[in-house]
Parts: structure tokens; C-alpha cells; sequence
């Protein structure tokens, strides 16, 4: 088709997509390009404008490392993954679902870790606690012999990718449940977290006037034939970041409950002064029990690079 107006345009692209076999890529193509068309007119985008968002999506990618993902953290900070989560877990909203974001940190190959096991591999500042969960099906009954993932940032707010004077693995493990569903493991109360801005998503949320910040919390990717592969962050109670999460992940059925102890007997002789216990239940459903490909495969080298917070505008 000869172009003469910017709706040809658009009904010469659409042409072409039809041409597409598949069915799914067919129709995703299509929205595709109907929302990119859409969102130029309505906002009436200009040549500068176009030419400095191709620049961040570049950049995105130029960033994106074996040790870090700034497209799924992008994707994150416009709650995109959160709306995939949503939309295709708890039949559609249907029901009330403990899956959650993947996040950009999960690694394959944590050390398999026995039942009761401390998932700390390195010294690791932060207050000892000690994990209790069970993963069940839609009925309530326990789901025996399902692979657990767990990793977690470090009270000082890193993950062990990110820093290179953890331990390789630290405060990552994996574990199966038992004939009761259950896994038990220690590791370290974890903190808040900045997410790296560095690059264009930094840029997006100095630009709105946001935080940068991760609510404490400890993932779990729940894997058995026949289930659909769940991941799911579990969130501290305690946490000041709760409503105004960065990556806009916290449900309300995933905000976990910290019980302090102190002055008792921790069931590591170990511990002394205050600890904490963390008990939880996850339910997983039939479905695809395919693995993504992970995110990230490697661990930073040389120094740390800072963590840098932003400041929330009123």
C-alpha cells in the first residue's frame, strides 16, 4: 500500500500482521500495534520524544547483565508483572491467590538444603528467624514432595548477586516439602530495599516523584508436576513500605506476620538475643509446571555499587 495519510499507515501494518500463521502471535501483534498506534496520536508524540524512548528501551537492554535485569525491573515499576500475575492466577480474580511477582533475582541452582537448614552461607548481619510454610491445593491438602526455591536480600538490602562479599548462594536454598507439605528453614530477617536506579527506570521514578523502595520480603518459586509453577514474595507486616511499594506486589494474602521472641530458648543454641518465627501457608493450583528461564545467571564482580534511596514527593 502507498502511504498517504497516518491511517493507511496503521491499516498497512494490520494488513501485514494478518499475514501471520500462528493464531496467539497473530493476536498479540495486532493489539500490539493498534495500543502503539493509539498511544502516538493520543499523546501526539513527537520526533525528540520517539527518538529518547527508543534511547531508554536500548539502554534497558544495554543494562540488563548475567548478574542483573533492567527490563523485568522496568516491567515491574509499571506494575506490568504484577497485572500478569493477577490475570492469570486465582482463576482471573476469581479466586484469592498466593502467587506473585517473579522478580528480577531469582537464580536456578540453589543448594539443595535440608528441612530445618539455615539458608545463610556467609556472615550475614540481621536478627535469626526461623521459617515455617506449607503448600497445599485448592481442598486444603498437603502437597508432599513439591521443590521449594527460596533466596531472599540480606538485612543490609542485598541480594547475593548484587554483592560480591557474599557468599556465592547466600541466603538461597532449596528444600521439599514433606508428606505434611511443610518446609522449615532458617536464614535472617530481611530488610527493605532500594531497586537499583542507575538507569531508565531510575529515570521514570524520579520523574513521578517516587520511591525506590521494596518492602522486606522472602521469595518462594513452589515447583511439582501437575502444579502450575507458583512464585510468591512473602511480606513483613512491619515493613513502612507496605502501600507504596515500587513494584506494586503486595497482596493482601501475602503479607506475612514476624513473631518477635525474646529472652527464650531459640531451637538453634546458637542464638541468642532477640529472634523471630514466620509461618505461612501456600496454595498452588493444577497447570503448567514449566519453568521460566531465570532472569539473571551469575553474581556481580568487583566492589558493591551503592544502594541509593529516593525520596517520596507529597
Amino acid at each position: 500500500m502507498i502511504i498517504e495519510s497516518p491511517d493507511d499507515l496503521t491499516r498497512a501494518v494490520l494488513a501485514e500482521v494478518e499475514r501471520t500463521p500462528d493464531e496467539r502471535l497473530r493476536r498479540l501483534l495486532a493489539s500490539a500495534v493498534k495500543h502503539l498506534h493509539g498511544f502516538v496520536r493520543e499523546t501526539e508524540l513527537t520526533e525528540p520524544e520517539f527518538r529518547r524512548l527508543c534511547g531508554l528501551i536500548a539502554q534497558a537492554g544495554q543494562l540488563t547483565t548475567p548478574s542483573h535485569n533492567e527490563v523485568v525491573l522496568a516491567a515491574g515499576s509499571l506494575g506490568v508483572s504484577a497485572l500478569v500475575c493477577l490475570m492469570n492466577n486465582g482463576e482471573g480474580e476469581r479466586r484469592e491467590t498466593t502467587a506473585n511477582l517473579m522478580g528480577p533475582f531469582w537464580r536456578q541452582g540453589s543448594p539443595a538444603t535440608p528441612q530445618g537448614g539455615s539458608i545463610v552461607r556467609s556472615p550475614t548481619p540481621g536478627d535469626a528467624v526461623f521459617v515455617t510454610a506449607w503448600v497445599q491445593d485448592r481442598e486444603g491438602r498437603p502437597v508432599a514432595d513439591a521443590e521449594v526455591d527460596v533466596w531472599q536480600a540480606s538485612g543490609e538490602g542485598y541480594y547475593e548477586n548484587q554483592d560480591p562479599q557474599q557468599a556465592d548462594m547466600n541466603l538461597r536454598g532449596r528444600f521439599t516439602t514433606d508428606a505434611q507439605g511443610t518446609i522449615r528453614f532458617r536464614t535472617v530477617k530481611p530488610s527493605g530495599y532500594p531497586i537499583p536506579v542507575n538507569g531508565p527506570v531510575g529515570g521514570l521514578i524520579r520523574a513521578q516523584g517516587r520511591h525506590n523502595l521494596r518492602p522486606a520480603h522472602i521469595h518462594f518459586m513452589i515447583h511439582k508436576p501437575g502444579f502450575k509453577t507458583q512464585f510468591s514474595q512473602l511480606y513483613s507486616h512491619d515493613d513502612p513500605h507496605l502501600e507504596t511499594d515500587v513494584q506494586f506486589g503486595v497482596t493482601r494474602t501475602l503479607v506475612g506476620r514476624y513473631v518477635p521472641h525474646d529472652n527464650e530458648p531459640a531451637p538453634d543454641a546458637d542464638v541468642q538475643g532477640r529472634w523471630w518465627t514466620l509461618e505461612h501457608r501456600f496454595t498452588i493450583a493444577p497447570g503448567d509446571d514449566s519453568l521460566p528461564p531465570a532472569p539473571i545467571t551469575g553474581k556481580a564482580e568487583g566492589e558493591r555499587a551503592p544502594l541509593v534511596v529516593l525520596e517520596r514527593r507529597d
